[in-house]
């Protein structure tokens, strides 16, 4: 069986891909990861930088003695993804990327951040920062989201992924976005896709940008039926 990495996104862990890699064992060695300071991980001494969770994508594949494998990744971990494929082709064979936010500028970040403010989410929204609580666990998830918000603001000042660097990636590409996403609009995923060389974008009905609206037996045969045409 071919090697599937499943990535999570921003404040995320590796738990919450728990049941799409249950669908999806059956046909692929399936991984996932906690980026640093995610899930429990040590939080690290630098800041969090999209250079930082590439390096943690490249030490698992290294640690699993994975030579090459196809990524899914959510929101910020298909960021993370395609970020790696540019350093790094010959790592990765396929990306899925669902609800990544590729459009970054300075007045993107603040608008992102202005929603990762720990204190405000507490008061205003206190299950999910219970959540928050227990999936990071023993690590603080207000240091998680406040170095979150600096690593949104670092890419809104030095984009990775731009019109210079997306036309370098020539391995098979499927955007996907929600038609509902409040976070990632149609209108960046298909600037994105026109930019990528080998690339085929999906639009997904009645979908919002949180991974667990979408269901899993959805996603699971989405990401099937795409690496199934790129082995063709």
């Amino acid at each position: 069986m071919e090697n599937l990495l499943l990535l999570h996104g921003a404040l995320g862990a590796a738990t919450m891909l728990e049941p799409l890699k249950q669908a999806l064992q059956d046909s692929y060695r399936v991984h996932t990861l906690d980026f640093s300071g995610h899930g429990g991980k040590p939080l690290p001494q630098e800041p969090f930088t999209m250079q930082l969770f590439v390096q943690d994508i490249l030490d698992f594949l290294e640690q699993q003695q994975l030579d090459s494998t196809h990524v899914f990744g959510y929101s910020m971990g298909g960021y993370a993804a395609l970020s790696l494929a540019l350093q790094h082709p010959q790592r990765i064979r396929s990306i899925y990327t669902l609800a990544t936010k590729f459009a970054w500028s300075a007045e993107a970040a603040e608008q992102e951040t202005k929603l990762l403010n720990p204190e405000r989410v507490e008061e205003k929204v206190p299950a999910f920062a219970a959540t928050l609580a227990r999936r990071h666990a023993p690590q603080d998830w207000k240091h998680v989201m406040r170095q979150t918000a600096g690593m949104m603001r670092w890419l809104g000042q030095s984009p990775i992924l731009t019109p210079d660097t997306l036309p370098q990636l020539q391995l098979p590409v499927q955007v996907a976005v929600g038609d509902r996403d409040n976070m990632v609009t149609v209108e960046e995923t298909l600037w994105a896709c026109r930019l990528l060389p080998n690339a085929r974008l999906q639009v997904l009905p009645n979908t919002r940008h949180p991974l667990e609206t979408l269901p899993v037996q959805d996603l699971s045969h989405c990401i099937r039926q795409f690496i199934g045409q790129v082995g063709r």
